[in-house]
């Protein structure tokens, strides 16, 4: 059963992989670089600074900071470090097959995906706050977790359940972190 599904995470990575372009590769190179979530992050604390005032927007921007650090160091410790799944780009039989962006590899193991643990809990932490005052925000914050997470298997470093795990694993911290604090801040 496990190869079965391992078949279908190597074939939708050399589908999403093989779709590239030039102008394409540039996109999500930039796209799934650290640098680009600085303005996405400027414009959270100026949500939450009109929507809550400095205060509570400081200690919501400390939960998407916690939610952050917790997400990353539990994709590391609790599953890179334990599953030791190497990334596609160091899998000996995928990586003649994969399309690889500045020859940028990534580390050695993949499961699951910080970049999607990490986007996927801060748009779900914070995401969970500002659903109160505008509802569309949330939704705009799971499609930049999800085009950042599908830029990870554009760029041949990640297999899609990578970024699906990681994605749930990222979630689920948020939504604990969430309903940890929010009493507490909105009250």
């Amino acid at each position: 059963m496990f190869s079965w599904l391992e078949n279908i995470d190597h074939e939708l990575l050399l589908l999403i992989n093989g779709f590239n372009s030039p102008f394409f590769d540039q996109v999500m190179w930039f796209i799934s670089d650290a640098y680009f979530g600085i303005p996405f992050y400027f414009l959270f604390f100026y949500l939450a600074l009109n929507f809550f005032g400095l205060k509570k927007a400081l200690l919501i921007i400390i939960v998407g900071l916690i939610t952050v650090g917790l997400a990353d160091l539990s994709s590391k410790y609790l599953f890179k470090e334990v599953f030791l799944r190497y990334r596609p780009s160091h899998n000996l039989i995928l990586q003649e097959k994969i399309h690889l962006v500045n020859k940028y590899k990534g580390g050695m193991y993949g499961f699951v995906s910080s970049h999607a643990a990490n986007m996927f809990g801060i748009a779900t932490s914070l995401g969970l706050f500002f659903y109160q005052k505008n509802k569309t925000i949330i939704y705009l914050m799971f499609f930049w977790a999800a085009i950042i997470a599908y830029s990870r298997v554009y760029l041949g470093v990640h297999y899609p359940s990578d970024i699906i795990f990681g994605g749930l694993l990222g979630a689920t911290i948020g939504f604990i972190c969430y309903k940890f604090s929010h009493k507490l801040i909105l009250s």
